[in-house]
């Protein structure tokens, strides 16, 4: 699951930064570019892309040999704790489930990448700054989440394994599955208003008790 659902994450971000980058950049053309349709198809592409992800992870679990402990040093069954438990000499299984996460993560941050650079460049020829405002507020949330998330995904399934220990392992995981689902929601709602004015009153509040 955590193989379907985490490459899913990574094509729902590409496909939000692509759905920016039409607002700012083709905002007349946004009806029909990110049509409802269109939506659909970029949904299926992505649950599609994370089963294949998913299945070359599965495949390789079954070209491991294990012969030693059977004690998982984790919290869930992720694929590097059981690749320290094989005792397989073959590298193949190994590399290959690396190779696809890492085309997905490398895929959807190119992807990323230049859709805000189209967007910093058509904010940059704004006249208004209100419009860059409104423009630089509709990114900030999705790049604090793609920053945070990619991040931590990185860490795990693209550095080598030599890298980091186990326990930091343990740590980043626990991070990009508990810690940013919860972030989220936080995260996307500052950009309304009544929460941030609800949030600067509660800081106020707080802030006027301790003085």
């Amino acid at each position: 699951s955590t193989a379907v659902f985490g490459a899913v994450e990574c094509f729902l971000l590409a496909i939000m930064a692509y759905d920016r980058f039409v607002a700012i950049y083709k905002p007349l053309l946004y009806s029909t570019k990110m049509s409802t349709q269109v939506c659909v198809q970029f949904l299926i592409v992505a649950y599609v892309g994370s089963f294949l992800n998913a299945s070359s992870f599965a495949i390789c679990y079954y070209f491991l040999f294990f012969c030693g402990p059977n004690r998982v040093n984790h919290f869930f069954c992720d694929f590097a704790p059981l690749v320290e438990l094989s005792c397989s000499e073959n590298s193949i299984p190994v590399v290959v489930p690396s190779f696809t996460a890492g085309s997905i993560i490398l895929f959807t941050v190119f992807v990323i990448i230049v859709s805000y650079m189209y967007i910093f460049i058509t904010i940059l020829k704004m006249r208004s700054n209100e419009g860059r405002h409104k423009a630089f507020s509709t990114c900030s949330s999705h790049l604090t989440a793609v920053s945070l998330y990619f991040g931590t995904i990185i860490f795990i399934y693209v550095l080598p394994k030599s890298s980091y220990s186990t326990d930091q392992n343990k740590v980043v995981s626990v991070f990009y599955m508990v810690v940013i689902p919860m972030l989220n929601p936080i995260i996307y709602s500052l950009r309304n208003s009544e929460i941030k004015g609800a949030l600067k009153r509660m800081l106020g509040r707080k802030i006027f008790h301790r003085i």
